[in-house]
């Protein structure tokens, strides 16, 4: 019982608390996509692997300074929720002029590392991320449900970093494919998350989806939506010419599947169902990218 108290009073250190800071875990997602993006673009040629690097680097600085620009603004939220309550700066263990400091620093040595070590757009593209996350979708979770489908812009922009890091175009129709796919898949993936949350995002004022969805057929619902459009823009390698048949069955099946535990969500509106359909949007990303990456025709 008293090691039980003692854990209990354990201080994070400090580079715990920046991990949190930073969301190191969350962004990793951020890499995996960026580093996917490249691969895409790469496909058939060699690799640059300081080039990888360089715009791995630079887009995981943006990327943690972002998220501490994000918590920087949320505090007073933060503070109201159980689950966030003992992040640094809710719980005083950071001083906010420190988080501001990290959250600048990175964010401006990443975009100023890409744009030298990479190339502009891979700098622009980055900019844009941030800007998006920090300035319109993290003021915007207080005003309006709509900021899920905003928030998942800058969600969508690091696979396309990665692409134009690895010598792809702005223009290419295969990196827009893949800003969509991120788009969309995000939006099943979110929307989970709020239900299952809800209450608390309800109590500390955010504006989402799922607020007063004790039922969880509309959160439900815009799932399957969202992954019935998913599957569907999976199609579009066909059309483009750029994925084998091997993406044209399993893309859209791995859209369907998110769509089916979806209407098993919507019917039941068990927070079980939901779990489940949010760990598979989690399975459907690592997935679905090695799938493409295997199909992908260069």
């Amino acid at each position: 019982m008293e090691e039980s108290e003692a854990e209990k009073t354990i201080v994070p250190t400090l580079s715990q608390d920046l991990t949190v800071l930073m969301k190191v875990r969350l962004n990793f997602f951020v890499l995996v996509t960026t580093f996917f993006g490249y691969l895409l673009a790469r496909k058939g040629m060699s690799m640059e692997w300081a080039i990888l690097f360089h715009t791995l680097i630079g887009t995981a600085a943006a990327a943690f300074g972002s998220a501490a620009f994000n918590q920087l603004m949320e505090i007073d939220l933060d503070l109201m929720m159980k689950r966030t309550a003992d992040r640094p700066l809710p719980s005083r263990r950071m001083n906010p002029i420190t988080a501001f400091a990290v959250g600048w620093v990175l964010s401006a040595i990443g975009i100023i590392h890409l744009a030298v070590m990479v190339n502009p757009w891979a700098a622009y593209l980055t900019a844009a991320t941030v800007a998006i996350y920090v300035f319109v979708y993290t003021p915007m979770k207080r005003m309006s449900s709509m900021n899920t489908l905003v928030g998942a812009i800058p969600g969508a922009i690091p696979p396309m970093i990665g692409w134009v890091g690895g010598g792809g175009g702005i223009l290419d129709p295969e990196v827009w494919f893949l800003f969509g796919v991120l788009f969309f898949w995000q939006l099943p993936h979110f929307v989970a998350i709020n239900w299952l949350c809800r209450q608390e995002y309800e109590d500390a004022g955010y504006k989402m989806w799922s607020n007063g969805d004790f039922s969880g057929k509309r959160s439900g619902l815009l799932c399957a939506m969202f992954a019935l459009v998913l599957a569907a823009f999976s199609l579009l390698p066909g059309v483009w010419g750029f994925a084998n048949t091997l993406w044209l069955i399993g893309g859209p099946i791995f859209g369907l599947a998110i769509m089916a535990l979806s209407l098993r969500f919507f019917r039941d509106g068990e927070r079980t169902s939901c779990r489940q359909l949010f760990f598979s949007t989690l399975i459907y990303l690592p997935v679905a990218l090695t799938l493409l990456l295997i199909a992908w025709k260069r």
